[in-house]
């Protein structure tokens, strides 16, 4: 990113720049448009100045999340995380820890909730794989079922994928009712944001062996050491790198290109945060 300067209408920014937002901001009184480069806002809108418009990175980080999600998915259903720790213990050995044989995703239910682009992405991808995937989204549409529909749909789930946003209505969302509804042995799989859950909830659900994990956010995040998750049983932590691939940042800045085309177009933004 150039320095800030004052006639500067629109702002490409990315999370490594948070912590200098204020003076940011400060030095850029005609500021119109902040593009960011993640997907989430949250860290972000608060900071903003009153009339500016906000955009998320709409697409940028479809792929490389929903490749993640079905990685995760696919090590927690053949058991990777615990023949890795039988390889670092140099041991040959098949059982499963807690009785549950692995399996393969023919068949299943994948509960999506948050269904966005990633959500999509997400889904078209499992497909593949002989899954059924059941959306659900604030309100009812074609490839989503409403968030009322969650009692109904939760039981029925092998796996459920978090991808929401953080919001004041989705803090704390996933919460013991949440986690309480879900099928015994399935797999709760979080790429959205750490406060989305409660995670004294999730550690009481996992630590009682009701249901599995697989977390690239966490509350809180980074995650301490010494943090109970960490050694929490049937759990696969990663440090929030799911949309960190290679190719990333090039979409983001050719996404943040054709943001500032239509800017400078006077045609409507993508992404804009409401």
């Amino acid at each position: 990113m150039t320095d800030p300067a004052p006639d500067v209408e629109f702002a490409v920014i990315n999370f490594e720049l948070s912590g200098r937002l204020p003076e940011m901001f400060a030095e850029m009184p005609n500021l119109r448009v902040v593009q960011s480069l993640s997907a989430g806002v949250d860290w972000l809108v608060p900071r903003t100045p009153k009339g500016v418009i906000v955009c998320k990175a709409v697409g940028v980080h479809d792929r490389p999340v929903s490749e993640w999600v079905i990685a995760v998915i696919l090590a927690m259903q053949r058991r990777l995380p615990e023949f890795l720790e039988s390889q670092r213990l140099g041991k040959w050995d098949r059982s499963p820890v807690d009785g549950t044989p692995d399996d393969d995703l023919e068949g299943q239910t994948v509960l999506v909730v948050g269904h966005g682009s990633i959500g999509r992405t997400l889904a078209m991808r499992l497909t593949s794989f002989g899954v059924h995937v059941v959306g659900v989204a604030q309100h009812a549409r074609e490839d989503a079922r409403p968030v009322s529909s969650l009692s109904e749909l939760l039981p029925q789930a092998d796996v459920v994928v978090n991808l929401l946003p953080l919001t004041s209505a989705t803090e704390r969302f996933v919460d013991a009712a949440f986690l309480g509804q879900m099928k015994a042995g399935a797999l709760f799989v979080n790429a959205g944001r750490g406060k989305t859950v409660d995670t004294a909830a999730l550690l009481e659900a996992l630590q009682s062996g009701r249901i599995r994990a697989a977390l690239d956010v966490t509350d809180p995040e980074p995650l301490p050491d010494g943090h109970p998750l960490w050694h929490a049983p049937n759990v696969l932590i990663t440090p929030h790198i799911a949309g960190s691939t290679a190719r990333w940042l090039t979409r983001g800045y050719r996404f943040a290109g054709e943001q500032i085309r239509r800017y400078a177009a006077g045609e409507p933004l993508l992404g804009v945060e409401t």
